[in-house]
């Protein structure tokens, strides 16, 4: 029996499964599903490193980036406190004035004068204090704490007390001093003794602080090189020599830079110092007036806003220079090592 078998569709129309639209079942639709999930990956991967560290971006710029072009703005003009909202174009004349001016000079040699006599023994004390927290030692937890504990004190507290030991006539300084047989000094109208003293005060509360980062970098050393030293025959002082500094000068070059920087801010320490009116000046002649003294006395006691954003700026710029200055002797000694 022959079967007969069917005609093929007339006029040219297609068969129904070839002819179904694309849609969300059909290949262009799983195609465009497919391109949506890679452009998502892919902004997963690139974008989101940054969305994560735009939050530090934006209070830098707000409250970092935006006030430091401000004050260069603020510095070009003549500008007073009580009337902000009206300036006088000048250019760059508040910073030619700036380098004319014997209190700005005599401000920024003073900064210069504190600033070693406080951070040399500072560095030169942490460095020792550490070397000796890194043996062990009864109680070190109790030591390391304690030496954290000036850092931790307000700057106001430490130079008040300090204002009352270094006080002329009652301070517990000139009564140790007098007591053997040395006569009291004035350690407030005298250049070099309240330089020394406002020193006093950032010594002691910045020791300990630079100690426990010492402490930490020595601890990070292998103590293999210190038994191969010993091995050799290095003495402790040798060791100290040869391994510990080698081991820590990145930690050391930190510290140099934090105590610059903290020297050219150096504000609370003389200010407190002065107790009155000589606080702002930096005493009678201007003796120990700092750079921060001196951009808050033209700011907030003349109220010349220019003079003391061009001031703000030059301590930005003597940074810059130190900075530039320490990398270039640092590239210098490292070729000739």
């Amino acid at each position: 029996m022959a079967t007969s078998t069917p005609a093929a569709p007339t006029g040219g129309q297609p068969h129904p499964a070839s002819a179904a639209p694309p849609g969300k079942g059909g290949a262009g639709g799983g195609s465009s599903q497919q391109s949506r999930r890679n452009i998502i990956h892919r902004f997963d991967l690139k974008g989101m490193p940054y969305g994560f560290i735009a939050p530090f971006f934006l209070i830098f710029g707000a409250f970092g980036l935006y006030p430091l072009l401000y004050t260069f703005w603020i510095s070009l003009h003549r500008v007073e406190l009580s009337t902000m909202h009206t300036r006088e174009w000048r250019g760059l004349d508040n910073f030619t004035e700036l380098l004319q001016d014997d209190l700005f000079w005599n401000a920024l040699a003073n900064t210069f004068t504190i600033g070693v006599i406080s951070t040399v023994p500072q560095l030169l004390m942490a460095l020792g204090l550490a070397h000796l927290l890194n043996y062990k030692l009864r109680g070190s937890v109790f030591f390391r704490v304690a030496a954290l504990v000036p850092y931790a004190t307000s700057i106001g507290a430490a130079a008040l007390v300090f204002t009352m030991l270094f006080e002329r006539d009652f301070g517990m300084v000139n009564w140790a001093l007098e007591a053997v047989g040395i006569d009291g000094i004035d350690w407030s109208s005298e250049k070099w003794p309240a330089q020394f003293a406002i020193s006093t005060i950032v010594i002691w509360r910045w020791t300990g602080y630079n100690a426990l980062l010492y402490l930490a970098s020595m601890q990070a050393i292998p103590r293999d090189l210190y038994e191969a030293a010993a091995i050799d025959g290095a003495s402790r002082w040798q060791q100290f020599r040869t391994v510990t500094i080698p081991g820590i000068s990145a930690t050391i070059i930190f510290t140099i830079v934090l105590s610059t920087i903290g020297a050219t801010q150096l504000f609370g320490e003389p200010l407190i110092f002065g107790q009155g009116p000589n606080g702002v000046s930096g005493g009678a002649d201007n003796q120990y007036q700092t750079l921060g003294l001196l951009l808050y006395e033209e700011g907030w006691k003349n109220y010349q806003m220019g003079r003391a954003s061009a001031i703000a700026w030059a301590m930005f710029l003597i940074l810059i220079l130190v900075f530039v200055l320490q990398r270039v002797i640092g590239r210098v000694t490292s070729r000739k090592s």
